[in-house]
């Protein structure tokens, strides 16, 4: 079985892991940060805004069980991608809509992602696609934070069960049982 990896950013890491990690096929989700200036950020820094990083995931996949084109669409499904540089009450470009494709397969399946969701959306797609330079995963507390913790935060309780009802919803054929 090969593994391919996607990384996504689309708001709060916390959010969008919870998502992906109920996906068939998906095989890992780490949070951590990229697109950004500073060499092995801390979550206090990101969050300052001032490096220049996305709080993104990595998400480890079978491509023989769901596609990149399928991340992608969930992703732009599962968030709001007209929302510059935040999704809700998370501000700043650390919270952005960015995709960081690997390779040139990616790249072009990015930007025909975008295209497929600018048809679901009145308004403009803000969604970025940026030029992967780095990975820096983030602090281990930050880590499966649904599973663990999640239930028991509010900011978790007010967004994550309604992206994971949209993904019910627009892909249940996808979701794992």
């Amino acid at each position: 079985m090969a593994t391919d990896y996607a990384i996504i950013a689309g708001g709060c890491f916390w959010c969008t892991e919870a998502v992906f990690q109920s996906l068939k096929g998906v095989l890992s989700v780490e949070s951590g940060y990229t697109g950004g200036a500073s060499a092995h950020p801390t979550y206090e820094q990101v969050c300052s805004g001032t490096t220049g990083h996305a709080e993104a995931i990595r998400i480890g996949f079978d491509p023989q069980l769901i596609s990149y084109d399928d991340l992608l669409d969930v992703s732009f499904a599962t968030h709001d991608p007209t929302q510059l540089n935040r999704q809700g009450n998370d501000i700043g470009t650390q919270y952005r809509s960015a995709i960081f494709p690997l390779n040139a397969s990616q790249q072009r399946s990015a930007e025909q992602a975008i295209e497929r969701a600018q048809q679901d959306h009145a308004q403009p797609i803000v969604t970025t696609i940026e030029a992967f330079t780095e990975w820096y995963p983030a602090e281990e507390y930050h880590q499966n934070y649904w599973d663990r913790v999640g239930e028991n935060n509010g900011f978790c309780m007010a967004v994550i069960p309604p992206k994971l009802q949209k993904l019910r919803k627009k892909f249940a054929d996808r979701v794992k049982d």
